[in-house]
């Protein structure tokens, strides 16, 4: 398997095409090049080598990209931080991790005790020969963390192998060249932004363009200025956008097609993103321990509404019952994957690598359908995850930061229908008789341990939190009021 996404790799007669940009800085392939061996010679001097893990806590910017290469020069891995993280959070992921080096935006941003390099100190250039690189396609290439069942982030292990086979397939499905250029809006720190919009791009030899932050005005106004021809975006970016007003318009001409993932979206907005802005929208359906995206709905051929598409190329998507066979079509199960894509494993969590892989089937957690035709829909989840704007959300993680207050007896977190972002969490607390807490104290507790879009947008204090009938709290019972009342937009 070869790795043409890294710099190294690629043919020397693209080294003077362009090759990625953000609002400061714009690079060919040879000038993206020369920075990645020169990060990577600073990183070796701080001992990263091979084995170790490069944390990159740092905003969407041409540097980010820069290190994640660098470290993979070196036979290391990255592990890319949410750059909003509190120091709870951060610290947490910087040790699972055994982060060798951090690189950082400030010197007052989280480095987990570990050494560290400011972003503006990367060298932009080697001062010396660059050994030759190390990377292999068994070597450990990413740690993405996603939130668990028991409430504490777990590292996702993705090869090379893991993300060439990943980046490959949606150069195929996607029928990318290098007249493409993708403009890439969603968060570094997910596995979406980096397969989808940075590897693939990087494979088929396009272009790629780094927005810092999404707003609607502006991200219309980047399409227009630079005439990107794809990018990725989550359903409530979408949202964002339709929502403008009917003067603000934008010349959108060049886009020949969305992606649209990481959360359901509505056959409404699907249709009225591409009645507004003339480019077809595709909906597809994956998650991190997949190496992002599963299936998708094609790009030229039939788009099937209500649906997340058919498998992308070489991975099998299959229905299972409880039993564990395999189900025929029209039949109801989880959704289960095979092939290249799977990952290794979650770090240091052989137990529940077990529970997600023990019997060579990626079990994704989700309930779904096959049609005949291979497109599957998704009807139900069976972990109790919330996605709110693209995001998961994991009450477990948000519960455990409320049983750390000594007054709380009993926690629950679900999501909430919002308008907006699709869900937002929502606490329920029962305390011991002879203790007292506020809702602003327990309020105040999640957002010093927790990142905004994790803290509950309301916290309701009640003397006891329903049951089912063998005791377990009756969360299905919460959600199905909060449906009758979904949270308001402004959240």
């Amino acid at each position: 398997m070869e790795l043409h996404y890294l710099p190294w790799h690629r043919p020397a007669e693209q080294s003077d095409r362009p090759c990625v940009r953000d609002g400061h800085t714009e690079l060919t392939y040879a000038q993206f090049a020369e920075r990645v061996d020169g990060a990577a010679e600073q990183f070796a001097d701080h001992g990263v080598g091979p084995g170790s893990v490069v944390a990159v806590m740092l905003p969407n910017r041409v540097e980010l990209l820069v290190c994640l290469a660098a470290a993979w020069r070196l036979g290391a891995a990255a592990t890319p931080v949410n750059p909003v993280f509190t120091a709870s959070e951060a610290t947490y992921q910087i040790a699972d991790a055994d982060a060798a080096l951090v690189v950082r935006a400030s010197a007052g941003a989280p480095d987990g005790g570990r050494w560290s390099v400011l972003v503006d100190d990367l060298r932009t250039a080697p001062t010396r020969s660059v050994p030759a690189p190390v990377t292999a396609v068994g070597d450990l290439a990413l740690l993405v963390y996603t939130s668990g069942s028991t409430g504490r982030p777990k590292g996702v292990e993705l090869t090379h192998r893991n993300i060439a086979a990943m980046a490959g397939s949606m150069v195929e499905a996607l029928r990318l060249t290098e007249d493409d250029h993708c403009l890439l809006v969603l968060p570094l720190f997910h596995v979406n932004a980096i397969c989808v919009s940075y590897l693939a791009t990087m494979i088929a030899g396009a272009q790629l363009s780094v927005l810092a932050r999404f707003h609607p005005v502006e991200f219309l106004g980047a399409i227009e200025r630079l005439r990107p021809t794809f990018f990725s975006a989550v359903p409530t970016i979408y949202a964002h956008l339709v929502a403008l007003p009917s003067d603000v318009a934008a010349d959108t001409s060049s886009v020949r097609f969305a992606i649209c993932g990481a959360a359901p979206a509505s056959e409404e907005l699907l249709r009225a993103t591409e009645q507004r802005f003339g480019f077809p929208l595709i909906e597809g359906y994956g998650l991190t321990e997949g190496t992002c995206a599963s299936t998708a709905n094609p790009v030229d051929g039939p788009r099937k509404a209500g649906t997340v598409g058919t498998a992308l190329p070489g991975q099998v998507v299959a229905i299972m019952d409880n039993d564990g066979s395999l189900l025929p079509s029209g039949r109801r199960g989880e959704v289960v994957i095979k092939g290249p894509n799977v990952m290794q494993g979650y770090r240091n969590r052989p137990d529940a690598t077990v529970d997600a892989l023990g019997d060579g089937w990626l079990h994704t957690g989700d309930v779904g359908i096959l049609d005949d035709d291979g497109y599957l829909r998704l009807v139900d989840r069976i972990k109790d995850m919330i996605i709110r704007g693209g995001e998961n959300v994991y009450p477990k993680e948000i519960e455990s930061v409320l049983y750390g207050h000594p007054a709380v007896l009993e926690a629950a977190v679900v999501g909430a229908p919002h308008p907006i972002y699709g869900e937002v969490p929502v606490a329920y607390v029962a305390l011991h008789p002879e203790r007292s807490v506020t809702e602003t104290e327990l309020r105040d507790m999640c957002t010093q341990h927790l990142t905004k879009i994790k803290v509950p947008v309301s916290i309701t204090i009640t003397g006891a939190l329903p049951k089912n009938p063998v005791g377990k709290i009756d969360k299905p019972g919460l959600r199905a009021g909060l449906a009758q009342k979904p949270a308001q937009q402004g959240v």
